[in-house]
């Protein structure tokens, strides 16, 4: 088998006391066209955890993000979410799992655009079997700044308004691990950082682990755990 990409483990802040565990990785490893781009023998987060996977493009991090949302199965290892093995799921309880206790943040965001801003994030709800009140759906548009933006259909708004719809869709049914897939891509300074800080906020508020995967070095000093994704050694 080639030699995996290394995972260095350059950055990481203690738990805190008592925080629950909510991502356990053991033996993890990710084949692509027969390249083992993930080796990744131990890893952890907890609840408050803010986590950076840095790489450049095709080094695995979307894949890594897919495992960690029961999209792809491992080559090898697993993957504990919120003390579920999500390879003793069936797919169809997985998908359940992952409606319930996994927000993801997309790079291509997948709005859908003939609805409104609030329709996208009671549709969110209704497909994880959640009944999600307005009111709840209408406080956490007002916190991502998009409360006089909630009846506007999403294909008339901004980029910038538009990663603040998708992120708001990724809480609304109050997840466990938030993932997020190149947030900042293309952003200028301020956006970038605009968009990093409502993120840390708006998981910290639900006591959340977040999982950033980029590879904008921009953002990683907000982050208290650091995987890097490095070339074969």
């Amino acid at each position: 088998m080639p030699s995996p990409s290394l995972w260095i483990v350059a950055v990481t802040t203690p738990a805190e006391p008592g925080a629950k565990q909510v991502v356990l990785v053991e033996g993890l490893r990710i084949v692509i066209g027969g390249r083992t781009l993930v080796g990744l023998d131990r890893w952890e987060l907890r609840e408050h955890a803010r986590a950076v996977v840095l790489g450049p493009s095709g080094s695995g991090k979307t894949s890594f993000l897919h495992v960690l949302a029961g999209l792809r199965a491992p080559d090898g290892g697993r993957v504990i979410v919120a003390g579920h093995d999500l390879a003793e799921l069936t797919e169809t309880r997985r998908d359940a799992f992952r409606g319930r206790h996994i927000g993801y943040v997309l790079q291509s965001l997948h709005l859908v655009k003939a609805l409104s801003v609030l329709d996208n994030l009671r549709l969110a709800a209704f497909l994880a079997g959640n009944s999600v009140p307005d009111a709840e759906l209408r406080g956490l548009l007002q916190r991502v700044g998009l409360e006089d933006r909630t009846n506007a259909p999403t294909f008339e708004l901004s980029q910038g308004e538009a990663q603040r719809v998708a992120i708001a869709r990724a809480l609304v049914n109050r997840p466990v691990l938030v993932l997020a897939d190149e947030p900042t891509s293309a952003l200028d300074d301020r956006n970038a950082r605009s968009v990093v800080d409502l993120l840390l906020a708006v998981t910290a508020d639900r006591g959340a682990a977040l999982v950033v995967a980029t590879h904008d070095a921009r953002i990683v000093p907000f982050f208290d755990h650091r995987l890097e994704l490095g070339s074969d050694r």
